[in-house]
């Protein structure tokens, strides 16, 4: 008996390509991957999609009464069996059907089958497919379910392959060498070039091995699909024939690689080699665009830049005074100290820097935001305390913020966790979702999931208001950088420690887009700054997003009242100001530097001084510094007392480590600094 054959439609059903499919949010195919690697399939080609050159060769040269027959040719069988009888090299009567029936069912064509129980078997099985299927259904499942070269099965692979063609692009020559292929799918360039000779009929065959060297040569690199999601396609496409529609739209997809080609192009692989973008929808967190990388001067292009870990720099800022305001520890308004601070760690002192090394005196919280200094932010996570941002940070969707507090310490404030641009923009986008989180959809089948408050609508507006203004961050970034726009929008840089992350986070009343430019495989760039590397790409983004729709500024939430204020000491100029409701003021001050604690300014801890040789020594001297009033403390220089501390001394200590001590009246060591010189 023959084995049992499947219905057309059941074979149909049953195929399983090697590659699955990504498409964008309207059905378009942006990429593909292969999944399964032990044979080459793409998917099912309809008969009608293939080019009739194929069809009629492969009906001439395999089963010549192909449309004649019920699915066995007696008449090839009757020679068949006259040449073996007389002892001449038999001819194949295997017709197409049967062979059909052989791929449907392997144990027909086993190694060794060829007794005659095992040709009746074939027959039989011939005869069945061919009394169940149409003519048509049965050259195109030949096919789909030959073997051309290699691992190549079905005439998609093949055609892809060989010839870098979809099949319906097939010529008549390209069908001839691909027929002749069929009998022994290694043959040499030769021998299938004689074979495609014969099945030409033609005399001069010259041009077939050339044509045949070239099919068996390196296998085409034709891109069935644009491939504008590459490392998106490695993480969601997992299984073989997947077909996933994504929240992606083609057109923001490549506006996207456009921007982040140009600038790494621009920047040069010397300076930086990685980038990655990330669009969201605010409304409904849709990923709009997923660009994990580029490739260009990559060493390590298939690594997502999009949803590695990577320290977030400044871009924790926001969050952090978002939580202060709303907690009423600060406002928009007040005042913070930009100077030296030392703070004692469990690892010893922590002396955190701004990014110029300078610092500003009392600048405002607005100020201290949009210019995003260091030195106050870290006096602001005093203020709120490290465990609790933690968590606010946690809740806001950065996920990899798994350890507690002291784990990060007071360089949290500064951005010293890992994140992923993934969770950046989609805490960007919280912000200007008045404070509501929800995670991001990256697929047509994703849920929708109620968005959870987590900073409060006014403490966000106020922020986000901050983020927006070109006239606060004018003294760290000017006033025409790359992050100004021509309509409203919120952003905030970030570089990370030695200069080996670059981040660019912003939002528009529509969309929230997320940029990271840097080095995958973490050594530092090289002259590439916050408005230099990643906000270009912002920029452009933006810019395209909004062609002919500007972004509007969002309406002032209720709980917020806004004032003039002015500044005691011109600290700041007046302006208007935005304050939570029963927190506005309008004359702010700076508390004087008598009503602070006594602590040395300069010398700063953990500095190191050179004494240059080219000046006289006697015009090289150290100046010491003390804030606050210190008009009972004294000054000790390793164990050297260099008198009252309000003097202000220079000093000149030899070569060395040396510990500069403030002391109170009754000899107590209220601060103290550690400086080298060389």
């Amino acid at each position: 008996m023959p084995p049992p054959i499947p219905d057309y439609a059941g074979v149909r059903a049953a195929w399983q390509p090697s590659e699955a499919w990504l498409y964008d949010r309207n059905g378009v195919l942006i990429d593909s991957a292969r999944v399964d690697f032990a044979r080459r399939r793409l998917g099912w080609t309809p008969l009608d999609k293939v080019a009739k050159p194929v069809a009629d060769a492969v009906v001439a040269a395999e089963d010549h009464r192909f449309y004649a027959h019920s699915g066995v040719d007696w008449l090839a069988t009757l020679g068949a069996l006259r040449d073996r009888l007389e002892g001449k090299r038999s001819r194949g009567a295997s017709t197409l059907s049967m062979q059909v029936a052989a791929f449907l069912a392997p144990d027909l064509a086993r190694p060794g089958a060829r007794g005659w129980f095992d040709k009746i078997r074939q027959m039989r099985a011939g005869l069945a497919i061919d009394g169940a299927w149409r003519k048509d259904q049965i050259l195109e499942a030949y096919l789909n379910l030959a073997g051309y070269r290699g691992e190549a099965q079905g005439i998609g692979a093949a055609a892809l392959g060989l010839f870098g063609k979809t099949p319906d692009a097939l010529s008549r020559d390209d069908a001839l060498l691909l027929v002749a292929l069929l009998p022994d799918p290694q043959a040499s360039a030769p021998s299938v070039a004689r074979r495609a000779c014969g099945l030409a009929h033609e005399e001069d065959c010259a041009r077939f091995e050339a044509a045949a060297y070239s099919m068996l040569g390196p296998a085409r690199s034709l891109q069935l699909d644009p491939g504008l999601a590459p490392h998106l396609a490695s993480r969601l496409l997992i299984r073989p024939g997947l077909k996933v529609t994504t929240t992606l739209d083609i057109n923001v997809q490549r506006v996207a690689i456009a921007a982040l080609k140009r600038q790494l192009e621009g920047l040069g692989g010397s300076r930086a080699r990685d980038g990655a973008v990330v669009v969201l929808d605010n409304a409904t967190g849709d990923v709009l665009a997923y660009v994990g990388g580029i490739g260009g001067n990559s060493t390590a292009a298939a690594v997502d830049g999009a949803n590695a870990y990577r320290q977030a720099g400044s871009t924790l800022k926001p969050f952090l005074y978002a939580q202060a305001i709303e907690k009423g520890y600060l406002t928009a308004a007040s005042i913070l100290d930009d100077s030296p601070v030392q703070l004692d760690t469990a690892s010893g002192l922590y002396v955190p820097q701004n990014y110029d090394k300078g610092f500003k005196g009392p600048v405002s919280v607005r100020s201290a935001l949009a210019g995003s200094l260091n030195v106050p932010a870290v006096r602001t996570l005093l203020l709120v305390g490290v465990d609790s941002f933690r968590d606010r940070l946690f809740d806001t969707g950065y996920q990899g913020l798994v350890e507690d507090g002291d784990y990060y310490g007071y360089s949290l404030a500064l951005g010293s966790a890992e994140v992923t641009l993934l969770e950046q923009a989609d805490a960007y986008r919280s912000l200007a979702n008045g404070g509501r989180w929800s995670p991001v959809r990256l697929t047509a089948t994703d849920p929708r999931p109620e968005a959870r408050a987590i900073t409060s609508p006014q403490s966000a507006w106020i922020v986000g208001n901050m983020l927006s203004d070109p006239n606060a961050r004018a003294v760290t970034f000017g006033l025409d950088s790359s992050l100004r726009l021509p309509f409203w929008a919120a952003v905030k840089t970030g570089t990370s420690k030695a200069m080996r992350d670059n981040w660019c986070v912003g939002f528009s009343d529509r969309y929230t887009v997320a940029v990271w430019v840097g080095n995958v495989e973490g050594d530092a760039m090289r002259a590439v700054s916050g408005t230099s590397g990643a906000a270009p790409v912002w920029r452009d983004v933006m810019l395209a997003l909004h062609d002919g729709r500007p972004s509007q500024a969002p309406a002032m939430p209720q709980g917020v009242e806004e004032r003039t204020i002015a500044y005691a000491n011109a600290i700041e100029q007046p302006r208007r100001e935005y304050f939570l409701k029963g927190t506005a003021m309008t004359l702010i001050a700076s508390a004087p530097g008598e009503s602070r604690r006594p602590r040395i300014t300069n010398p700063v801890s953990g500095s190191v001084y050179a004494i240059d040789p080219d000046i006289p020594i006697d015009r090289q001297r150290l100046a010491v510094a003390v804030t606050g009033d210190a008009v009972t403390h004294r000054l000790l220089l390793d164990k050297q007392d260099l008198g009252d501390a309000s003097t202000a001394p220079m000093i000149l200590p030899g070569p060395g480590r040396h510990r500069l001590a403030l002391l109170d009246l009754g000899g107590k060591v209220v601060d103290q600094v550690v400086f080298t010189m060389r």
